[in-house]
């Protein structure tokens, strides 16, 4: 791609979408160019409040279709629920963009690896938008637990919830459109282990179920994983409790406190004075700082995005923080979860 700036769409105007489009409006080489919707009146709404922020003229459609169409657009932004993911990218990549898809990818493994076989068809860049995994401090953590700088990790700790009040038709209590905290929440701890520690050799769950119709769904889910080396990682997601939103990682030279882990603003390691014997007390020393290795973008989509134009201007058609075959040792982790614990939505 030349040096103009990368032009994005936003397929839906929900509030991620909106969240994402602030963002978006920071990143340096981003341009926001057209919004689609299903109702016309909510895409012009949308393009009207960020019209005056692009440098340029919003595009409004009152379709997906037409929003792929646009040949003012290079790369769509994904913020439909998860079971409307595949059909959507499908739409996108015939008509020739690349795409960027809210996470999880789809509901389930096999339309995951539908989606990226598409793109390879297509020849087309995907990314999830694991905005995590591109965060300037996630990263710097990771690079440099990697490196040895805080001792070996031996047990990662991380829990996302909050109690849903929402109508059964919100995609958050809907099995239609892929309800439940594993899909919504449960991918960030997981991805989020999977960054630290690699690829779980085995996962184990526990979860509380809401049966609707032919499906279930669930409030709750407990899991835990065994990693390379003998390390562990528990993690916990809910729609029904309020957690601390936080991570924690036991190494053999001390402990790294990330509070909101999966956007964090701080990250913190305290070294462990080392004992003489088992028996004494020497307490922990000061708490390091671990610094971003980079300005974090707004609330960390800009990071997202700026990975994505990047990609995209070195003609990579995959990001090396968010591959592939992450997104689908994510997506196996989960099916085997969905497996053990019951959770099904409807035509499964």
């Amino acid at each position: 791609m030349s040096a103009e700036p990368v032009r994005w769409g936003i397929l839906a105007t929900g509030k991620i979408a909106h969240t994402f489009a602030r963002d978006l409006m920071l990143v340096p080489g981003a341009a926001l160019t057209a919004v689609g919707s299903r109702r016309l009146a909510s895409a012009q709404a949308f393009a009207a409040e960020y019209d005056g922020d692009t440098g340029g003229p919003i595009a409004a459609h009152g379709s997906y279709a037409e929003l792929v169409a646009d040949p003012n657009v290079d790369v769509v932004y994904i913020a439909t629920p998860h079971a409307l993911h595949l059909d959507n990218v499908r739409l996108a990549f015939e008509a020739g963009k690349h795409v960027l898809c809210e996470k999880p990818l789809t509901i389930s493994l096999a339309d995951a690896e539908e989606m990226v076989a598409l793109a390879r068809e297509h020849r087309r860049f995907l990314m999830e938008a694991m905005w995590t995994a591109c965060h300037p401090g996630v990263r710097a953590l990771q690079r440099r637990l990697a490196a040895g700088e805080f001792g070996t990790p031996r047990h990662v700790h991380a829990e996302l919830g909050f109690v849903v009040q929402a109508s059964p038709e919100d995609r958050m209590l809907n099995p239609d459109l892929g309800a439940g905290a594993l899909l919504d929440m449960g991918i960030y701890p997981l991805t989020f282990a999977h960054l630290l520690l690699g690829e779980a050799r085995s996962m184990t769950a526990q979860a509380d179920l809401r049966e609707v119709d032919d499906a279930a769904f669930d409030l709750s889910v407990a899991m835990t994983g065994a990693y390379a080396g003998g390390a562990l990682a528990t993690m916990h997601a809910s729609m029904t409790s309020w957690t601390s939103g936080a991570a924690a990682i036991a190494t053999d030279a001390g402990r790294i406190d990330v509070p909101e882990f999966h956007h964090p603003t701080r990250i913190t390691f305290t070294p462990q004075a080392q004992m003489a014997d088992w028996t004494a007390d020497a307490g922990p020393l000061e708490p390091i700082e671990i610094e971003p290795d980079e300005p974090v973008i707004g609330r960390g989509y800009g990071n997202e995005i700026a990975e994505v134009n990047r990609c995209l201007r070195e003609g990579l058609l995959e990001s090396p923080l968010v591959p592939h075959t992450q997104t689908l040792t994510l997506m196996r982790q989960m099916e085997e979860i969905r497996r053990q614990t019951g959770i099904r939505y409807p035509g499964e």
